[in-house]
Order: structure tokens, then sequence, then C-alpha cells
């Protein structure tokens, strides 16, 4: 019997898949609503509540939803006055959806380090680079070694622990840039007591079937600034000038969220407060269950950040622990559980060559050694105990050969 979990295939029984969604409340209810009146398109009374309940909950502003997460950070970066031949810094730690959309511009990222305990987008170096790696000239930020005009920030907030915004915030109020805010993975944190989304100049949520809450795919853009509000929304419909006629003045997306998916979204965020404190009771018996066993170490939470702990993931050090972190993946999968490594680095990434690096030894540490576990809100603590079990059965074991 295969112990894999294929896209679009129930979950076997005694399979611990990673992540899976958690679908329940009004979702069938207000599904069926669209269903029966033939709003199902981009049109409809689900996706403005969408937009209007993502906007309160992130305590104002405006919000607009998309086809994706990605497709929000492409024209989140488009506001930002990002264009071809510009720098963005990112982190090299994350999916590569950020550098993608920066790309998307003729652009180019420039990829930062993240710090050693919270693995979030280390502000220091960013300081450093802008202060010593660049010059001012004209009023712009020239990265010295590319000759690059630097443009903008863009933190992720790394499996759902937020990055320290307010540092990152006064580089950007220093050097003059734009933050674009990556919060696809921390919907349901805070930062300071704020919450995350709503921290930088532009902000940007994902409802992919993995995240915290899903509208099956999706993403929404989160900004104070009602223009860039109005630009985004008209870019994401084609840009279309006339209500009536088909008249166009620049060239526009089809990266509206569809009213199906934006039901699905609206009964998945009215469970949003009790999913979240499912994430932080899975981390926590995680951090409770291992510890004291040789050579793991939970990712760490910062006593100024609530996290949405979207995936618990572990460092891996295989001289403590007996076998590094893709043994062990192995030796769980033959258990029937489901971990994942961390990303390659994005400055490791033959699609993103060109690139400019600062360094980024950490990042290239937490792609070898870390292992993100099973974090589905749905977890069964008999499942969870039976993933503890096994991490601490194989610690100091030799991994299976063959």
């Amino acid at each position: 019997m295969s112990t894999s979990f294929e896209p679009g295939a129930p979950v076997e029984e005694g399979f611990i898949p990673l992540c899976v969604p958690e679908i329940r409340g009004n979702a069938w209810r207000y599904v069926k609503e669209c269903l029966d009146t033939g709003w199902v398109s981009s049109v409809g009374a689900y996706v403005t509540r969408l937009e209007n309940d993502i906007a309160a909950r992130l305590g104002g502003g405006l919000a607009v939803a998309f086809t994706s997460g990605t497709a929000a950070l492409h024209v989140a970066l488009m506001l930002a006055g990002v264009g071809a031949g510009d720098e963005v810094l990112l982190p090299s730690l994350t999916f590569i959806a950020p550098a993608f959309a920066v790309r998307y511009l003729g652009a180019w990222p420039v990829f930062c380090d993240v710090d050693p305990l919270y693995w979030q987008m280390d502000p220091d170096q960013v300081r450093g680079f802008l202060q010593e790696g660049c010059r001012r000239q004209g009023g712009q930020v020239i990265n010295k070694a590319t000759g690059r005009r630097v443009k903008a920030l863009l933190p992720v907030d790394l499996l759902g622990h937020p990055a320290d915004m307010d540092a990152l915030m006064e580089l950007a109020q220093e050097f003059g840039l734009t933050v674009v805010e990556d919060a696809t993975e921390s919907l349901g944190a805070l930062y300071k007591g704020r919450p995350v989304g709503g921290l930088g100049h532009i902000g940007c949520l994902s409802f992919n079937g993995n995240k915290t809450i899903t509208s099956g795919g999706g993403g929404m853009l989160v900004t104070g600034d009602a223009r860039l509000a109005a630009k985004a929304r008209y870019l994401s419909t084609q840009a279309k000038d006339d209500p009536l006629e088909y008249v166009h003045h620049q060239v526009g997306f089809n990266y509206r969220l569809s009213n199906i998916q934006a039901a699905l979204g609206c009964a998945q965020l009215e469970l949003l407060d009790e999913y979240v404190a499912a994430k932080r009771r899975i981390h926590q018996a995680y951090q409770e269950g291992l510890a004291g066993v040789p050579g793991l170490r939970l990712s760490a939470l910062a006593p100024w950040a609530e996290s949405a702990c979207w995936l618990s993931t572990l460092e891996v050090d295989p001289a403590a622990y007996g076998m590094d972190s893709r043994a062990l993946l192995k030796a769980l999968h033959q258990r029937r559980i489901q971990t994942r490594p961390l990303w390659q680095p994005l400055h490791q990434s033959p699609a993103l060559a060109g690139g400019h690096s600062l360094g980024c030894p950490v990042s290239e540490r937490l792609h070898g050694q870390g292992l993100s576990l099973p974090s589905s809100v749905g977890l069964a603590p008999a499942d969870q105990e039976r993933v503890v079990a096994a991490i601490r059965q194989l610690a100091g074991q030799a991994p299976d050969q063959g």
C-alpha cells in the first residue's frame, strides 16, 4: 500500500499528512448559495464580503481579492513602483513565489539572510547593506555592486512567525523604500499586538489549500492607501476603463477571485481564531514532546510576536541527533508520516540566476537541517503523539538503507 499523499486523493487511514485543509462551519451553505443563485464567477456578494472581513480583521484599510497570493504580490510590487532593472530585498529562505513576482516585472531580487533565532529577514543585514553597500544618487538608493536602483523591501513572515516589521519600516522610511509585507503564511499572527498583513505599506495574503484558512486558491492585497487599493482593483480586472465599452489604457490582469472561492473563504475566516489556536497547541505539544532530544530544536517564538504557527518546523543537527533531516524524512515516511524540507535558498536557485546575494549562511544551514512536521488544524492528539514517539525512537539510529 502506498504511503504517499497524492494531490486530489483522500488521505489513507493511518497516514499522517503534513498539512491539509479543515473544511467545516458554514462552508457548504455559503458555497451552495453560490451554486443555487448562479453567482460563481468574479462578481458576487461574497467577494466583497471577504474583502471587507479581511480589512476589518487587519484593523482597517482596504482589501482587494486576488486569484492567488502570487498575483497579489505581483500587483503589489507594481504599486510600489518596481520596474525593469530595479531591485527588491527579500529573504533567501522562502517559497519562490515572491522572487518570481519580482522577476515578472523585469526587476531583480536581492537575497538577504534570516536571523538564526526566529528565522525571519535579518534587519541588521538589511541595514548594513543599505548603509554600506548602497549609495544615494538623485534621491535614489543604488546598489554599489550592481548599479541597480533599490526600490522596495519584501519581508516574508516565514512559517507563520512575524518578521521584525518596526525595524524594517524604519529602514524603509530612512531610505525612501516601499515595504510589501508578504503575510501569506501568517494570517492570524500578531506583531507587538498588531495583526500582520497590515503593517507594511502594502500587505499580501494567501488562501492556498495548505494555508491556515483556504478558499481553495486565492489571495488578498491590503493597503491603507485608497488610491493604491483602487489601482489594485483596476489592474486585477483587466484594467477596463469604461463601465460599458471595452476600453483599456494599460495592460491589466485576470486576477480577480471568484465568488464561489470567496464564499469558502468567508466561512473559513469565521473559524480563523479557532484554527490558529489549534496550530499553536500543535506547536506547543511538539515543543514539550521533543524536549530533551539531542540535536533537535523547534523554531523559536519571539517575545514580541504571537505566531500563527503555520508549520511547526524542526532544525535537526545530524551530529547530535544521529541522522540528518532528509534521512529522518525518509524514516518517518516509512512510518506513514509526511514531513517536508525547507525551501532551497533562493540565491541558489537556477531560476533566479542574476540576483544579488548578501551572503546567506543561516538560510543555507536551515535548508539542510530544517524539517516541517505534520501541522494540520485537525491533527488528532493521538496522531501527534505518534509523530513525537517516532522522532524520539529514531534518535541515535543509523538511517535505513535502500
